[in-house]
């Protein structure tokens, strides 16, 4: 009688003790006091209270944990369970994530938006094949090429000095078709490059220039949008496996919704620092002809065959890609015809 007396305590005890909470340590380059961090410690809150303490999360703003590069090795030891990346710096986990970022292949966000909304679920998917859950891939916008000299024409490209980001498979190919050898540098240097005239052309989305005050050192942008970027926020697969379904739900629905905002927010920042640019001074140019913009995209379509060749990226995602971008273009003929 007393042992059953003993057991029946114990197992109320078990039930009655709150279970511990499990914190997510995530690293951002975002500093402290930006929308991004604002939003996330509104997420954290959210997460904390919805899950009555069960999951909490503890960030790292301003890159204090180190780069991209840095923060993944952290993650393998169990240092950190999760970060907010480029895609690009994702692309070591799997190669896919970094397809949106095809230059010229979007040409609106209209295009972005209907095949985000068919692929990213494939996307997420794969990631999450090699061991991280993504729970939000959010809009970088569009990067435009920004320069001392107007770029009208490929052959302009050639006498330009123009950084590249290291390890960038898709804008080596593109660069090599072209006949142009960009000046590869971490993304660190690059203000320094261009105070120095080591480059005289980026590569950036208008709010990024202006917060990395690159617009300063450039007097030209290229009005066609060359490149989509994305951003994902990302957990080691093995920290958001322990939490308990429910709890995996709210913190993927909550972060999913938080990203909404952002993107929304950040379209319009987007056109307020296009119209900053032209304030600035800046001069928006064209492509000289609608047959030299196509020679552009034909070196990007070269170079994708290039890059199939090779077998980096999956040939059934970029195919899927293509598909539902013909496809809305179609429809979107289809509509102004009528």
């Amino acid at each position: 009688m007393i042992l059953r007396l003993f057991i029946v305590a114990m197992s109320m005890t078990l039930i009655a003790a709150p279970a511990a909470a499990t914190t997510l340590k995530i690293a951002t380059i975002a500093p402290e006091g930006s929308a991004w961090m604002r939003d996330m410690r509104e997420v954290a809150r959210q997460v904390e209270e919805g899950t009555e303490g069960r999951v909490r999360f503890k960030f790292y703003p301003g890159g204090v944990m180190g780069n991209d590069r840095t923060v993944l090795r952290k993650i393998r030891a169990g240092q950190l369970q999760g970060g907010a990346f480029t895609s690009g710096a994702l692309a070591q986990i799997d190669p896919d994530i970094v397809l949106y970022g095809i230059p010229l292949l979007f040409r609106s966000y209209d295009e972005v938006d209907y095949v985000r909304e068919r692929v990213d679920p494939a996307i997420i998917a794969g990631l999450e094949e090699k061991g991280f859950v993504a729970l939000a891939i959010t809009d970088g916008g569009f990067a435009y090429v920004m320069s001392q000299r107007p770029l009208r024409r490929v052959d302009d490209l050639r006498d330009a000095r123009i950084w590249s980001r290291e390890s960038d498979p898709m804008s080596e190919t593109a660069f090599e078709i072209a006949g142009v050898s960009p000046v590869k540098l971490p993304l660190s240097d690059v203000y320094t490059a261009l105070q120095t005239g080591l480059i005289d052309t980026v590569t950036a989305p208008p709010m990024a220039a202006i917060a990395l005050q690159w617009h300063t050192k450039v007097r030209y942008l290229t009005d066609v949008p060359l490149t989509y970027l994305t951003g994902v926020f990302a957990i080691d697969a093995r920290a958001f496996r322990k939490l308990r379904p429910d709890d995996q739900t709210l913190v993927r629905e909550t972060v999913r919704e938080a990203a909404k905002r952002q993107d929304a927010e950040g379209r319009r920042g987007e056109q307020n620092a296009r119209q900053a640019l032209r304030d600035q001074g800046i001069t928006f140019v064209t492509a000289a002809t609608p047959a030299e913009e196509e020679r552009w995209r034909d070196i990007m379509r070269r170079a994708l065959v290039v890059l199939r060749q090779k077998h980096i990226y999956s040939d059934e995602r970029i195919e899927e890609i293509e598909r539902y971008l013909e496809e809305f273009r179609s429809r979107t003929r289809e509509g102004s015809d009528g």
